[in-house]
């Protein structure tokens, strides 16, 4: 088995005096990917795991939740720059708007940029619509979600890969609601649901709707982004 760390950013700030918590400055982003091309990590959108049994030996999947404008200004000049591959998680009611669901301030992008990003660098992955907790969510809400998604989705055009980052890591985690949950993404026709966790995972997944994602901190130095993306959180 291959071992693949997935990195979970959100917010990329222009400044490292904001580089804290869920918004890291584009000089340690900079930083981060710069290490990664150096040891010539290589990089995948979740579409292309599908057609795979084992991978190189450094490999990573990088993600950024939640489509902020900052990710688009910051964030995406990197990965071209590096000649890495991303995959950005999209909360569809809030395209065009703000991060309601936190405090407002952060712009999200827009259709037209969501549609100028090169496909080649940036899978695109579903957040839910309204970014709000699975677990707390009736069968009926949940796929009144789905739906709202899979509607806008197809009326812009927009191309997604079936995959869902759950908002705030949160899904059902007892059974049998775990499992009649994973039974509803499959009947909503996804491929793969990413948590936290903050582990590296095994490859092939052990289960595609378990995936953990390690939650990249604002804060660390380049030293702790090389633990955590070899062996995720120790203790």
């Amino acid at each position: 088995m291959s071992q693949l760390p997935v990195l979970m950013y959100h917010n990329v700030s222009d400044g490292t005096a904001k580089s804290k918590g869920l918004t890291i400055s584009k000089e340690k982003l900079e930083e981060q990917f710069r290490y990664l091309s150096d040891n010539h990590y290589a990089t995948f959108h979740l579409s292309e795991l599908e057609s795979k049994s084992d991978l190189p030996e450094r490999s990573v999947v990088i993600t950024f939740d939640d489509v902020t404008e900052n990710q688009l200004l910051f964030a995406v000049p990197l990965l071209e720059q590096y000649n890495l591959k991303a995959v950005f998680f999209i909360p569809f009611s809030y395209i065009g708007k703000t991060d309601q669901w936190n405090k407002g301030s952060e712009k999200i992008m827009d259709m037209e940029q969501l549609l100028s990003i090169n496909p080649d660098v940036v899978e695109f992955g579903y957040h839910s619509y309204l970014h709000r907790r699975y677990s707390e969510l009736t069968d009926a809400e949940i796929e009144e979600d789905f739906n709202n998604c899979n509607a806008l989705i197809l009326e812009s055009g927009l191309a997604v890969y079936p995959a869902v980052a759950y908002p705030y890591g949160n899904y059902p985690k007892k059974e049998p609601a775990k499992t009649h949950f994973k039974e509803q993404l499959q009947k909503h026709g996804m491929k793969m649901g990413l948590r936290i966790g903050n582990k590296v995972n095994s490859f092939p997944f052990k289960d595609s709707f378990e995936i953990n994602r390690i939650d990249v901190k604002g804060q660390w130095n380049l030293f702790k982004f090389k633990i955590r993306l070899k062996f995720g959180k120790l203790f």
